[in-house]
C-alpha cells in the first residue's frame, strides 16, 4: 500500500475529530455549486455531512455517499433524515442519468479519476453537472502560512479541471471562490490537524510532536479560550456532462431521485443503508 492509499483510508480513524475539528462551507458555495431550487443531488466522499447539511438546506434531494463507515455514521446521526450508504465514486450504484447534480467536497484528489469521472458521467441526467469543492487556508496570512508549514498542504491549489476535461465526458470547467472564517480554539484547532490524513498515518511520537509544534504556534498567535478566525478561500468548479444519444436513455423527472438506494441484485455491491 503506497502512501497516498494509507492516507485515504485512515478517515475513520479520526472521524471524530474530523467532525469536531474540519470547517463547514459557505451557503453562497453550496448555491454556486448546485442551486437555490431543489434537484437531485448525489454526493460523492460525503464525510461526516459538512457540505450535506448546506445542500439539505437548500431543499435538495440529496444521496449522500461515503466508502468509510466511522464517517458515516457521524453523518448519520447528525442528518437522520438524509439517505445515505457507503460506497465509493469508482463504483457507483445506481441506473444511468439520475442526478443533476454529482457533488464531492474534498474529496476529487482521492479517487481514481479514470474509473471515477466516467461513473459520474453515467449517473447524471443531459444538462447534469459535476461540482467540485475544497475549503484551502488563506495562507496570505503570516501565521495562517506558519500552521501550513507545521501540517503540510496536500490539499491547497488542488484544480480538476485538465482531469475532467481530458476525460471527454465534460464540458468547459467554470471555477469560483467563497471566503469564510471558522473560529478556532485551543482545542479545536487540535481536531483540526489530527483529522489531517498526513498527520494520521503519523506513529504516536511523530503526531505528539506536531501538535506540540502546533500549540506553540497557537499560543504566540492565539487568544487562549476566546479562539482565532482562520481564514479560508471555498474554491468551487462545475462543469455540464457531455451526454451522446446513445448515453441518454430514460431520464427521470427533475428533482427527483432514487426512492430505494440499490441492492446487490441492482448493481453487484451491497450497500449499507444507515437511515
Amino acid at each position: 500500500m503506497d502512501d497516498q492509499q494509507r492516507q485515504a483510508r485512515s478517515f475513520g480513524g479520526v472521524a471524530e475529530a474530523y467532525d469536531r475539528g474540519r470547517p463547514t462551507y459557505p451557503r453562497d458555495a453550496a448555491v454556486w455549486l448546485t442551486s437555490d431550487e431543489p434537484l437531485a443531488v448525489l454526493e460523492l466522499g460525503a464525510g461526516t455531512g459538512k457540505l450535506t447539511e448546506q445542500l439539505v438546506g437548500l431543499g435538495h434531494d440529496v444521496h449522500a455517499t461515503e466508502p468509510d463507515p466511522a464517517m458515516l455514521e457521524i453523518l448519520c446521526s447528525r442528518l437522520p433524515g438524509v439517505r445515505a450508504t457507503e460506497g465509493t465514486a469508482e463504483e457507483i450504484a445506481g441506473p444511468d442519468n439520475m442526478y443533476d447534480v454529482v457533488v464531492g467536497a474534498q474529496c476529487f484528489h482521492w479517487f481514481d479519476a479514470e474509473r471515477a469521472v466516467p461513473e459520474i458521467a453515467r449517473v447524471l441526467r443531459p444538462g447534469g453537472s459535476v461540482a467540485l469543492v475544497w475549503n484551502e487556508r488563506d495562507e496570505r496570512i503570516p501565521w495562517v502560512r506558519r500552521l501550513g508549514r507545521i501540517i503540510g498542504a496536500q490539499e491547497q491549489g488542488i484544480d480538476p479541471t485538465e482531469t475532467l476535461q481530458r476525460s471527454l465526458h465534460f464540458l468547459h470547467v467554470e471555477s469560483e471562490t467563497f471566503k469564510h472564517w471558522q473560529t478556532v480554539d485551543r482545542s479545536s484547532i487540535q481536531d483540526l490537524v489530527r483529522s489531517r490524513s498526513n498527520i494520521a498515518v503519523l506513529d504516536e511520537d511523530a503526531r505528539a510532536a506536531k501538535l506540540e509544534e502546533l500549540l506553540a504556534l497557537y499560543d504566540e498567535y492565539g487568544r487562549g479560550m476566546d479562539g482565532m478566525q482562520l481564514p479560508y478561500r471555498t474554491r468551487c468548479f462545475r462543469s455540464e456532462v457531455v451526454k451522446s444519444p446513445s448515453e441518454t436513455g430514460p431520464v427521470a423527472p427533475p428533482g427527483e431521485g432514487p426512492t430505494e438506494p440499490p441492492t446487490d441484485e441492482d448493481s453487484g455491491t451491497l450497500l449499507i443503508d444507515f437511515r
